[in-house]
């Protein structure tokens, strides 16, 4: 058992939308993630998704509206919600989702990852 420093996990890869795990619990990870760009429309039928931006501003559109979200804000999709991750600067995320999820819930993409990385 060690602390967990996330600046300095965020130091370990530069890569985008590709979520790299540093952490499990009852069920759940933790994953950190640089964002930037336009992500896919997408949704996850069976699980919550938990977004805390660390860096940077994120948008989420939805089909009825678009939020921001900010440093130190938290933000839960429920199941069944399709959205669209949208980075206009590179954003760093910790997500907070179970074991189970798929990357890119219901559509497989160029960007889909079956894997997360432990890093």
């Amino acid at each position: 058992m060690i602390p967990i420093n996330i600046s300095d996990k965020f130091k370990l890869f530069n890569e985008h939308w590709t979520p790299k795990k540093i952490g499990e619990l009852n069920g759940q990870q933790l994953l950190l993630a640089k964002l930037k760009g336009e992500f896919i429309w997408h949704t996850h039928d069976n699980e919550d998704e938990l977004f805390l931006i660390i860096k940077g501003c994120l948008k989420i559109e939805f089909r009825d509206k678009t939020i921001e979200l900010n440093e130190g804000e938290i933000f839960i999709i429920p199941k069944g919600v399709e959205h669209k991750p949208i980075a206009e600067n590179e954003v760093h995320v910790l997500l907070f989702e179970p074991l189970a999820i798929k990357h890119t819930g219901n559509v497989i993409s160029n960007l889909t990852v079956e894997t997360f990385q432990t890093i």
